[in-house]
């Protein structure tokens, strides 16, 4: 009765969880709504009274907007990767290491189980990297998330490219409409332009913008950087630990292979957010019970994968300890 009772209030939490996981959502969409009423309305169709500055207006405008909505969605609503069936407990192994109650002894078998893996990273401790709740060895850089159980608030490799372009998309549209609304703030200030509603509209839009124009380009800035040394937010704060130690710079592969292992080796494809050629980079998520985590990291492939949604591909970079080992590994799934 007490477990039934407990299983109904989880399940109630994770349900008004996902609910509210979906407001910052909600309200992304409500500005961003606004924003193109007061702009193509307010803006172009009301206050602007030059006929081609309307039409070079509404076309760039449009032109950045549907770049912005676009990445916005493949943000969203693209999935994680999950870990090869390898990398999980058997059921034989899961009830050994539940039943042993000598953590040494359990620290030795996932050693052990690690040996058949391409797995190099290791715990601050030198424990090899273990999900309790997945029951699973963790691929390298990936981390079990505890609070994303939906993909809106989760970014992992196969969406990580999503959210840059979406930051770069996101700081062109709000520089975009700060720079042509500028003028007109100005006539509506000294009182030359006529229309109270256009007026409040005009204003706010360019208040807006601004605001979100600076905090963008600190949030995209910051990307740019990790993506530079080939970074994850969490290894920008703790130092990656390989088994001969830790090495802040275990996975850079120096500046054009860095940024190549997230926008591709297609250059063509950098500005649009289609899926890459994944012939340098698979990140793959930790997702065990609705859970979602991100990122293991690759080195260079010699070859083509057979195919970027049936495989999971594993390496860490440059890192000493592998220069006699395997750099790739392909697994089927």
């Amino acid at each position: 009765m007490r477990r039934g009772w407990k299983m109904a209030l989880s399940g109630g939490l994770r349900c008004c969880r996902r609910v509210l996981s979906w407001v910052p959502v909600l309200v992304i969409v409500l500005v961003v709504l606004w924003s193109y009423y007061a702009y193509v309305f307010e803006l172009c169709l009301v206050t602007v009274l030059s006929p081609a500055e309307k039409v070079i207006y509404l076309i760039f405008y449009h032109a950045i907007f549907v770049f912005f909505t676009w990445t916005y969605w493949k943000s969203i609503f693209t999935l994680p990767q999950q870990p090869n069936q390898k990398f999980h407990l058997s059921y034989t192994d899961k009830e050994r290491y539940e039943n042993e109650e000598r953590p040494e002894v359990q620290k030795q078998m996932l050693v052990d189980m690690a040996k058949k893996l391409p797995v190099y990273t290791r715990t601050g401790s030198g424990a090899v990297r273990f999900c309790d709740r997945c029951h699973l060895i963790k691929p390298d850089r990936c981390h079990h998330c505890s609070v994303c159980a939906m993909v809106n608030n989760c970014i992992g490799f196969s969406n990580y490219k999503f959210f840059l372009q979406f930051l770069a998309y996101s700081v062109l549209y709000c520089l975009y409409i700060a720079t042509t609304v500028f003028s007109y703030f100005i006539k509506y200030w000294r009182g030359e332009l006529p229309g109270v509603r256009s007026k409040f509209h005009v204003l706010f839009l360019l208040f807006v913008a601004c605001m979100f124009f600076v905090s963008l380009v600190i949030l995209f800035g910051y990307h740019c950087w990790l993506v530079s040394r080939n970074k994850t937010t969490l290894e920008a704060f703790c130092t990656p630990v390989f088994m001969s130690g830790p090495e802040k710079n275990g996975f850079n592969l120096g500046f054009v292979k860095n940024i190549q292992q997230v926008f591709g080796d297609n250059k063509k494809f950098w500005l649009i957010p289609i899926g890459s050629r994944l012939s340098r980079r698979i990140i793959i998520s930790c997702r065990g019970n609705r859970n979602i985590a991100a990122f293991t990291s690759p080195a260079s492939l010699k070859q083509d994968p057979p195919s970027p949604m049936k495989f999971t591909e594993f390496s860490v970079g440059n890192h000493s300890d592998l220069q006699n080992k395997s750099p790739w590994q392909i697994e089927t799934s």
